[in-house]
């Protein structure tokens, strides 16, 4: 039993997640939150980041589930966790921002999450995405005012940074270092009269960019499309990439699982057991007819597959998965038959045997039974005996 789901709350996910359900989740919310694309929502973003690190780790992850956010403290795992943004370039694989060895420093990557359809990864897609980027300024060639307007910051002195002093108490003081918001942490700052007027001094301008993403055929949720060196222009870096993340919505009919394709059959009671003739309409537009063998009997939960009607694959899309059918009889409705039709399919079906019943047994009434309603009643059993009393006496949850 799990002590507390705040950090599964945080994702979105249940306490029986796994380890796919928690990667995609916490890449939607990572990339919603993200401080590049939400810049008030710097504390979320660190919560949910600090979240996913500890469920992702099954040791965390067990240590949380038995004792909450307060044993993985006590544990000192918390001392190992990483930064909000290392945990995202390590999830998405991407090191913008270090330093290549063999050229100049690059500038930082940019993530931009894209929205499709599993029909545009089943068929292959072009999408035009319109960004907002930063280019060098072309009238001062990104020197932000005339050549030599640039000075040291005389108000953090070219460190690019402040440190003031904040009185807690009597005799007790604190140091707090922050940003210089003159020169912004560059510890260099351009005289207004000398400022680039294109700019303002700011070295680079706000453009807008079209691109024009290809999805190919089996394309898969999570997939990146990198396009190198269009990310923000910086002087003296050179420019990080523009990184698409493709996020798959949900599909009414199809659930993909690799190259295969799922879906759901309701048939009725006739067609059960006398045999059918259906068909299912694909993703490219395309009509299959499916039928079953004269005799054939399909049970409800039966699974039949249809090979090379799934995804193609990447890459290699004349070849595709398979197209995997799961059946669910619908019997009559409200589950009762009319009794004068009764004689009729007895007649039909096969003969019912007849139990010997003895003359002490007992007659019982068959009742609904609902799983979900018996596992609630275990759970709340189980939080009451959580909740009796040091001295023995139980504590009872009032009922509704």
């Amino acid at each position: 039993m799990v002590k507390e789901t705040g950090y599964y709350e945080l994702l979105g996910v249940k306490p029986t997640a796994d380890a796919n359900e928690l990667k995609k989740a916490y890449r939607k919310l990572a990339l919603k939150y993200h401080p590049d694309k939400n810049p008030n929502e710097g504390e979320r973003f660190k919560a949910i980041s600090q979240a996913y690190e500890v469920l992702s780790d099954p040791k965390k992850r067990d240590l949380y589930d038995r004792g909450g956010e307060q044993a993985i403290k006590e544990g000192g795992v918390d001392r190992d966790f990483h930064s909000p943004m290392d945990i995202f370039d390590m999830f998405f694989g991407m090191g913008g921002g270090g330093r290549d060895r063999r050229g100049p420093s690059k500038g930082k990557n940019v993530v931009h999450p894209l929205n499709v359809s599993l029909d545009d990864l089943y068929n292959g897609a072009v999408r035009k995405l319109a960004l907002q980027k930063n280019v060098i300024c072309a009238k001062c060639e990104g020197r932000g005012g005339k050549k030599g307007a640039v000075e040291t910051c005389s108000n953090c002195r070219g460190s690019g940074m402040q440190v003031r002093i904040q009185q807690l108490g009597p005799g007790m003081v604190q140091q707090i270092q922050t940003v210089c918001h003159e020169c912004q942490g560059q510890g260099e700052r351009i005289n207004p009269k000398d400022r680039c007027k294109n700019c303002n001094g700011k070295k680079t301008n706000r453009e807008r960019k079209i691109l024009e993403v290809h999805i190919d055929k089996g394309m898969k949720d999570g997939q990146q499309i990198t396009f190198s060196g269009e990310g923000d222009q910086e002087p003296g870096l050179e420019p990080g990439d523009i990184v698409i993340v493709l996020d798959e919505k949900e599909h009414n009919t199809f659930k993909r699982n690799g190259t295969d394709l799922a879906l759901s059959m309701e048939i009725n009671l006739t067609e059960a057991l006398c045999g059918f003739t259906k068909t299912i309409e694909t993703l490219d537009d395309r009509i299959l007819v499916i039928q079953t063998l004269p005799g054939e009997v399909i049970k409800s939960g039966d699974i039949r597959c249809i090979r090379g009607e799934g995804m193609p694959q990447y890459k290699n899309p004349f070849e595709k998965g398979r197209l995997i059918i799961q059946f669910s009889v619908k019997f009559p409705p409200d589950n009762w038959i009319p009794t004068e039709q009764i004689s009729q399919l007895e007649a039909l079906l096969p003969e019912r045997k007849e139990s010997i019943i003895p003359d002490d047994a007992e007659e019982c009434t068959l009742v609904k039974y609902d799983p979900k309603m018996e596992q609630s009643r275990r759970r709340a059993e189980a939080y009451d005996s959580d909740e009796e009393g040091m001295d023995g006496r139980r504590v009872q949850c009032a009922s509704h």
